[in-house]
């Protein structure tokens, strides 16, 4: 009987996973399940999953350098196609899938990559239309960022051109497809800002595949234009391409060209609209010279012009009238306060003391004051009697109370 083979721990796993490595069937293999335990490492970039489906579950895990290609963000509950090989981690013995490459089941990355970002910003507030800036009327610096050798920057030139000449083109060349696209646009938007070189700026490409068209949806990118004092319009793509950009812009124009017709008036229809206000105004004028004018010839004709010394003639005719009025109400009223002046002097005469002395009474008085009590005198003082025709003077001489 052979002797057991005991192996460590260390070995037996070492021995799995060579076994798992050298399987070239699974060096390579295509899962499909639905994302739980999911884990996003931050720091390290790493991302780590079970993957499961009805009947089973395996741990997975997907590498920064793998993870960082991703055009959408996994989540808990995403059903999901992964692409890599099985092994073992051998430190802790556990089976799990690692994987090189994901993609959403049933939606394309960039889809669902689109929606979980607008979902995102429309949070943040980014998309609100309070915060969306009014276009200037009339601008005289129009900033256009672009590429310079596309179709949509000589759309974007030839409309402005036509419709404002006025109007000046500040110019950005950038690139508007691959990976240095966002960053260079968000320069151009910065430097607009921080140089107030525009009154509006237009963000213009022409259309493309969602992958051709995706740098427009760059979170930074959404965060410059959101934070631009300069109104931004976006064109970007054609009418039925939709980015980022368009929601946050303050203006979204469907093509390149419509940008720069919502950027400037049409001058041609300023200068009509002028037109039509000269014309309004003239002939308001004119309507207003004849509308005095006939004023006038009935004011030449009234009986004023024609006979001034009448108005002279009625006016001396009410003053008669009234200053006739005017005197019987002012003796009427003079009448009547002599009467009530009168009455109030009857009252006050039966009133006066002197009235009251002349009926023999008399005032006494010691010293300064007047004693109008027994109680106010003592024997031997001396008084003073005011009668109605003189005063005397007397001594008390006794006080009977």
């Amino acid at each position: 009987m052979e002797t057991p083979l005991i192996l460590t721990v260390s070995q037996l796993n070492s021995y799995t996973r060579s076994m798992l490595d050298g399987d070239i069937r699974l060096n390579n293999v295509f899962v499909a399940g639905e994302i739980s335990n999911f884990v996003n490492h931050y720091r390290s970039g790493h991302l780590y999953m079970t993957l499961k489906d009805n009947g089973a579950a395996i741990k997975a895990v997907m590498f920064a350098g793998n993870a960082s290609r991703l055009k959408f963000t996994p989540e808990n509950g995403i059903s999901v196609i992964v692409r890599g090989r099985v092994s073992i981690y051998e430190r802790d013995g556990q089976y799990q899938l690692y994987i090189d490459d994901m993609q959403p089941d049933g939606v394309g990355a960039l889809t669902l990559a689109f929606e979980q970002r607008k979902e995102k910003l429309a949070k943040a507030g980014l998309f609100d239309s309070d915060h969306k800036k009014p276009l200037p009327r009339f601008p005289s610096k129009i900033g256009v960022i672009s590429s310079p050798t596309g179709a949509a920057v000589q759309d974007v030139l030839n409309v402005l051109q036509r419709r404002f000449p006025a109007a000046e083109v500040v110019f950005a060349g950038v690139q508007v497809q691959g990976d240095s696209a966002a960053p260079q646009i968000c320069d151009a938007i910065n430097k607009f800002n921080s140089l107030s070189a525009a009154d509006v700026i237009i963000i213009a490409r022409g259309g493309g595949s969602a992958e051709d068209l995706w740098q427009f949806n760059d979170e930074k990118l959404a965060y410059a234009i959101y934070e631009s004092k300069i109104p931004i319009i976006s064109g970007v793509g054609h009418e039925t391409d939709f980015t980022i950009c368009d929601f946050v812009a303050d203006e979204r124009a469907p093509t390149p060209s419509a940008a720069a017709e919502l950027a400037v008036p049409d001058l041609g229809e300023q200068i009509y609209y002028i037109s039509s206000l000269k014309n309004t105004i003239y002939s308001l004028i004119i309507e207003f010279i004849r509308s005095a004018e006939r004023e006038l010839e009935f004011i030449e004709k009234s009986s004023v012009i024609a006979n001034p010394l009448s108005v002279v003639d009625r006016c001396e005719l009410y003053l008669d009238s009234n200053w006739e009025k005017i005197n019987t109400l002012f003796s009427n009223k003079v009448y009547t306060l002599s009467t009530h002046f009168s009455s109030v002097c009857s009252s006050l005469d039966a009133l006066s003391p002197i009235k009251v002395l002349a009926r023999g009474y008399s005032i006494i008085r010691g010293g300064d004051k007047i004693i109008s009590s027994a109680e106010n005198v003592i024997e031997g003082e001396k008084i003073d009697i005011d009668f109605s025709d003189g005063k005397a003077k007397a001594v008390i001489t006794e006080v009977q109370i």
